[in-house]
Formats: structure tokens, C-alpha cells, sequence
């Protein structure tokens, strides 16, 4: 039995410090040398996860404190990567629970503790960002303690130790005024509170795979916690499915574990302890990789359905070819596939003639995600508008996805978000005053509805709102959502914008094209301020005569276009659009560009 290991797995809302707390944790523990230049929020590696400051892959790292191993794997805290977090907590033998102390417990806090509760795990919760001047630590204790009854948590589980920690600032503390010197007290006592899991090592090896990770020498590598035996380099293993198939059989070559943020060769993994092996070709998430005479697999955490679906096409346009350098169906359809193998919370389907595929996510921010990931490998691609996945419950009735959205704001603008979330067919659940003049609202409403939200809600709180969402349950189907009002400015050519023409044309609606802006037949240019699509000329430029030259006129100036994420040009297409993705841009358009093609598909549509 080994009994120096620990598997604690830290669970937070998004932006609650899970990350800069790992930083110092591992600074303090004597990980990196005296001189090593380290990164900040090191264990976001990722391109996109730096830029946005959130965590989108899980990913262990591993701490030497006194005579034992603390393996700490860092979880995404936002709600479309829940995936990734509820394969994760079964490496776990412990969590901590960080939450904010000026914002307290937040939906994803609530979503992935539920998950912990479930699995057993006993959690020490960190009242994190104690030096905030709006700190409110005695009321978020309450509100955790409320959370915890709230899930059903049972004794041993409701009586959680405390610690009050600033995870940027390096220190952690069992009262609200005690000593802040450093995050000794944090480690001391996950080695005292964290039991590590009994493991027998007589057994043949078997270990649950959790995460997978495609690496350029090694090939495909698998991350998982050795639940029984010992695993030696070189060995034959095989892997099986959760029916026990025999899904890949082959040669140990490599095992890892990990030191720091490094990934060190190692000749034997123990049990208990969480590695990284390479030499299967075929095992997936969710195998058990294990000796050839064990027979039966590691039961897995069933990963909550998707509820949002894309249809991903090749580039269809005329500019298609000019910006991007993966342009066939075929590349999109294995980069597709990957995706679904590596990333659980995607599934992957495609029609008969393999050239459309659809993928269905846990929401918006998943699969915006995974198309700007594509875009910066250099694809091009058309992708249709996003659909919710509807679900059949008792006597055939009709199901939607409901989503839970919890909204942080000031009192002055809660009419109006009320008022907005009426028309997308939102039921106030709870309204409380937080103080200072600020109130928290948590509505239940369809994901149809909450497309796009977001940045309707910061517009109305003129940015200062908060918004979470999380997914609550499948409920009733709530009827006809009405969609866009605006109906679109269409462009009747192809050709370049003109800056004279945009001019003239702004007072018809918000254009979204500028001087020189590449345009094309059936490319959706602007929004009209009323319902109807409208097809317009962006080309046409100023008559010259010998009277009317070109510089006889004051200054074109142009209103600047609205910077939009790829999550908010993909809300706003109806139903007949769709949105052209390339590397260097994103473009609105018809589904079929050319006019009469459209009238005669409209007619057809409305005969049927």
C-alpha cells in the first residue's frame, strides 16, 4: 500500500484564482529553481487559454511537501467545459473548493461540487481573494455551508475545514486575522485532511483512462491514476472498452509522471499515483488500460449529454481558397474526428456523402472554442446556425435544454434585464440584494433564447453586469422564440466596398463592412432597422465630372464596425444563413447567394 500520495483536484467558478493559487503553491514548494524564469497562470499553456485568462483543458501537476506527493489537478471553471472536470474528479482523492470572497458561491462552484459530493470526495473549502476591499469572507461561509446542505452533502461532508487564503498574494490562513506568511497551512492540510485511497499492488495493473493528449514523438498519450497493480515500461497491456471489449492491445513504451509542470520517464508507476503513458493507438477516454488477463474495466463517470449542435461545411463562397490553406472536407472531417476523440464533451456526426458534419457541444462557448482553434490551423470552413438539441420525454412530449443564469448587477438596470429576459422566455427564480446598491437575479431559460445573450446583457448593464450560465435540466418546451428583427442588407455584387457608397448607406442600418472590405452575392453586409431583407449596392462609387471632382467634397468619415466574437455573428443568422469562417475573417451570408435561387427555395418552403 502506498500511502504518500495525494490526488486533490481544485474546483472554482471561473475567475475565482484556481490557477494563480497552483503558481504559488508550487513556487512555495521549492518546484521551480532560484533562478528559472516562470510564467504567470503557468499551468494555462494553451494560446487561447493565455489570451482569455480562463482554463479550457485539464491538466495535472504534481508538488513534493515534507514526505509525500501532492498530485493537483487544475480544472476548467467555466460551464461548457464540465466535461473535461467530471472525468477529473475520478482521479481525485480529495478537492479543494476555492470561492471568491467578494463574489461567493457562483453557478459553476455549485455544478461541479454537486459532482464531487456524488463521487465521495470530501472537500476543504478556500475562501480565496481575502485582500479585496469588498471581501464579505463571513457571509460567503454561510452561503457555502447553505450549498453544501443544499446538495445533500452528508456529515462528514458538511463538517469542512476552513482557510482563508490570496492566492496572488501567496499566503493562506485558518482565521480571517491570522498570520499571512505563506500557503503552509494550505498543504499541511491537505496531507492531514486528503486520506489517499487504498490500492492493492498485488493485483495486475489496471488504470482508468481520463484524459488524452496527442504528443509529436510519442503519439497518442493517456492520463490516468493507477487503480490497482504497478505499471513497468516495456510491458504488454491492451485496452477495453466500459463492455469490456478489447479495444487496442500493444507495448507499454513510455510512462511519465509529473514533476512541477514537467513530464519525467519513469521505469515503474505505482498505484495510486496518477501517469502518463504512450504505445496504444486506439484507447480512448473512458478505457481501461490494463494487464492482458484483467478482464473487467474501471467503471467511468457518465458525462452529461451535449445540448447544442453546428453543421460544418466546406467554404462555399467565391472568396473561398484566398485566406485559408485547409480547404477540402476531408481535412475538416479528420481535424473534426480528433476533436471528438480528444475532447469528451464533443460528439461528431456527418451525413451520407461525408461532406457535412455536425457538432454537438455543451454550449456556445465549447464550440467557439474549437472554431477559432481551426481558424488559427489555417482552415476555412461555412457553419450554419447553432440548433439546441430537443430531447422526447413521457407521452411523447417535447423537451428543451434550461439553463440557470445567475446575474450580478446594478439595482438602477434590473428592470430592463428582467424585462429582456421576459421576451426570451426567462422565469425570475430568486432576486436578492447584495449590497451597495447591487442585486443578484437567477432566471431559468431555454438555451434557445440565450444565444448571443451575453453581449445583449453587457449592453444593457453598460458593462458592468456579470452573467454565469450553467445547464439546469431538460424542461417543457417553451413554444416559438422570436428570432432577429432586423432583416439583412445584402450585397447585389462582388467586388470591393467603397467608401462613398457605405457613406450613403449607413442611414439605412448598421453596416458591418468597410472601405475595401472584400464583398460578394449574397454576403450579408449590414442590418436593416426593420424586419425584411434588403439587397443593396456597397460598390458604387462617386460620378466624376470636370465639375465634380474627387476632392471637392468634405471628408468621407465612416461609422467604425462593431467588433464581434464568432459566438455573436453565429447567434444573430436565421435560419437561411449561415457564417463563412477563414483565418484572416469572419463573413455573414445567405445560405444560398444567388437571388433567385433564394426567392425560388422561399417559394418552395412555403408551398411545403
Amino acid at each position: 500500500m502506498n500511502n504518500n500520495i495525494r490526488n486533490i483536484t481544485i474546483i472554482a467558478h471561473v475567475d475565482h484564482g484556481k490557477t494563480t493559487l497552483i503558481d504559488n503553491l508550487m513556487k512555495q514548494s521549492g518546484s521551480f529553481r532560484d533562478n528559472e524564469v516562470v510564467d504567470e497562470r503557468l499551468m494555462d499553456s494553451g494560446e487561447l487559454e493565455k489570451e482569455r485568462g480562463i482554463t479550457i483543458l485539464a491538466k495535472p501537476t504534481s508538488i513534493n511537501w515534507k514526505d509525500a506527493r501532492i498530485n493537483i489537478i487544475d480544472t476548467p471553471g467555466h460551464r461548457d467545459f464540465a466535461a473535461e472536470v467530471e472525468r477529473v474528479l475520478s482521479l481525485a482523492d480529495g478537492a479543494l473548493l476555492l470561492v471568491d470572497s467578494a463574489e461567493g458561491v457562483m453557478p459553476q462552484t455549485k455544478f461541479v461540487l454537486s459532482k464531487a459530493l456524488k463521487q465521495g470526495l470530501k472537500p476543504i473549502v478556500v475562501i480565496n481573494k481575502l485582500d479585496k476591499h469588498d471581501q464579505r469572507a463571513d457571509d460567503v461561509l454561510n452561503e457555502t455551508f447553505d450549498l453544501f446542505v443544499s446538495l445533500d452533502a452528508n456529515e462528514e461532508q458538511l463538517d469542512f475545514p476552513v482557510l482563508y487564503a490570496s492566492g496572488r498574494s501567496g499566503w493562506a490562513s485558518k482565521d480571517i486575522d491570522g498570520p499571512r506568511e505563506n500557503l503552509n497551512p494550505l498543504l499541511d492540510l491537505v496531507l492531514d485532511h486528503v486520506k489517499p485511497s487504498q490500492f492493492d499492488r498485488s493485483k495486475p495493473f489496471a488504470m482508468l483512462s481520463t484524459l488524452l493528449y496527442a504528443d509529436n514523438f510519442l503519439g497518442r498519450s493517456l492520463v490516468g491514476r493507477i487503480s490497482q497493480g504497478t505499471a513497468k515500461a516495456n510491458q504488454q497491456i491492451k485496452a477495453i472498452n466500459l463492455k469490456g471489449e478489447k479495444v487496442d492491445e500493444g507495448r507499454l513504451t513510455k510512462i511519465f509522471r509529473y514533476e512541477g509542470t514537467k513530464k519525467v520517464p519513469i521505469e515503474v508507476g505505482e498505484a495510486g499515483d496518477i501517469v502518463v503513458i504512450a504505445g496504444l493507438e486506439k484507447a480512448n477516454v473512458a478505457d481501461t488500460i490494463c494487464d492482458l488477463e484483467v478482464n473487467e474495466p474501471i467503471e467511468a463517470t457518465p458525462i452529461d449529454p451535449p445540448t447544442m449542435s453546428i453543421k460544418i461545411t466546406v467554404n462555399s463562397s467565391p472568396l473561398a481558397g484566398t485566406e485559408g490553406k485547409k480547404l477540402t472536407s476531408t481535412q475538416i472531417r479528420d481535424r473534426l474526428i480528433l476533436e471528438a476523440q480528444n475532447n469528451v464533451g464533443i460528439s461528431f456526426s456527418e451525413n451520407s456523402n461525408k461532406d457535412a458534419f455536425e457538432i454537438s457541444g455543451r454550449g456556445e462557448l465549447m464550440l467557439e472554442i474549437l472554431l477559432t482553434q481551426m481558424r488559427r490551423e489555417g482552415f476555412e470552413m461555412t457553419v450554419s446556425p447553432p440548433k439546441v438539441l430537443f430531447k422526447t420525454g413521457e407521452n411523447l412530449k417535447k423537451l428543451e435544454p434550461i439553463e440557470e443564469i445567475t446575474m450580478d448587477l446594478d439595482e438602477e438596470y434590473s428592470s430592463r434585464i428582467i424585462d429582456s429576459m421576459n421576451r426570451r422566455k426567462g422565469k425570475l427564480i430568486e432576486l436578492k440584494d447584495t449590497g451597495k446598491n447591487k442585486k443578484r437575479l437567477i432566471f431559468q431559460a431555454p438555451t434557445r433564447g440565450l444565444m448571443g445573450y451575453t453581449s445583449r446583457f453587457l449592453t444593457l448593464t453598460k458593462g458592468t453586469g456579470v452573467i454565469n450560465r450553467i445547464f439546469h435540466s431538460y424542461g417543457d418546451f417553451e413554444g416559438d422564440m422570436e428570432g432577429r428583427r432586423n432583416g439583412a442588407l445584402i450585397s447585389m455584387e462582388q467586388g470591393k466596398a467603397v467608401a462613398f457608397s457605405i457613406f450613403n448607406l449607413q442611414a439605412r442600418g448598421e453596416m458591418f463592412v468597410t472601405h475595401n472590405d472584400p464583398v460578394y452575392t449574397g454576403m450579408i453586409v449590414g442590418l436593416a432597422p426593420k424586419p425584411g431583407d434588403m439587397i443593396i449596392n456597397v460598390m458604387k462609387g462617386k460620378k466624376l465630372t470636370n465639375m465634380r471632382t474627387q476632392g471637392t467634397d468634405e471628408n468621407i468619415v465612416l461609422t467604425p464596425v462593431r467588433q464581434m466574437s464568432i459566438a455573436e455573428q453565429l447567434s444573430m443568422l436565421n435560419t437561411d444563413e449561415a457564417l463563412e469562417i477563414t483565418p484572416k475573417s469572419c463573413r455573414l451570408r445567405k445560405a444560398i447567394l444567388d437571388p433567385h435561387e433564394r426567392k425560388r427555395s422561399e417559394k418552395q418552403n412555403t408551398a411545403t
